[in-house]
């Protein structure tokens, strides 16, 4: 039986073909950078990407919003202090002071490995041809205009609209 190693060409700038469609329905911290780090992976291997932007993932486009996104320990059994294996048992996750400390801390691992934040990601993404959308029910449940939103997205449009334009695509939801 011969084994059979795939090995990735990185010098070829062809069109792959491929779509992904990342739906970003979070807006919390912890939440914005699976689809960003997605999206600008898929962008790096030539894949056409959309993200579309709905509900609580509208705070990672509104403009007043991008800049202050939160991560709160509570009900994230998974929360841990960064030096060893330490756990922060659920009881003390709503005490004030720990939403704060908590996003605190997540922000400096994530800047302490050379991820850009929220809007500078945005922005890579843009620059590397990445497409972003946002939902026009949120956008009027919210009172929201283009206005308000991060100045590369794309438009705001209807679920129609973004199933329409990512036919045949990968499609995530986060």
């Amino acid at each position: 039986m011969t084994e059979t190693t795939f090995v990735p060409k990185f010098d070829d700038d062809e069109d792959t073909g491929r779509k992904l469609a990342i739906i970003c329905s979070k807006g919390n911290l912890d939440m914005a950078y699976p689809g960003l780090i997605l999206a600008n992976a898929a962008l790096g291997e030539g894949v056409e990407t959309h993200l579309f932007f709905t509900f609580w993932g509208f705070d990672m486009i509104i403009k007043e919003r991008m800049d202050d996104l939160k991560f709160s320990p509570s009900g994230n059994t998974a929360m841990h202090l960064p030096v060893g294996d330490w756990r922060i048992p659920q009881a003390l996750a709503p005490m004030p002071g720990m939403q704060p400390m908590a996003t605190h801390m997540l922000k400096k691992q994530i800047a302490d490995l050379g991820v850009p934040e929220v809007p500078e990601f945005l922005e890579i993404i843009k620059a590397s041809g990445g497409k972003l959308w946002a939902c026009r029910m949120s956008a009027d449940m919210n009172h929201v205009t283009m206005d308000d939103l991060y100045e590369g997205v794309d438009a705001i449009i209807n679920a129609a609209d973004f199933i329409e334009m990512t036919d045949g695509a990968q499609m995530l939801f986060i």
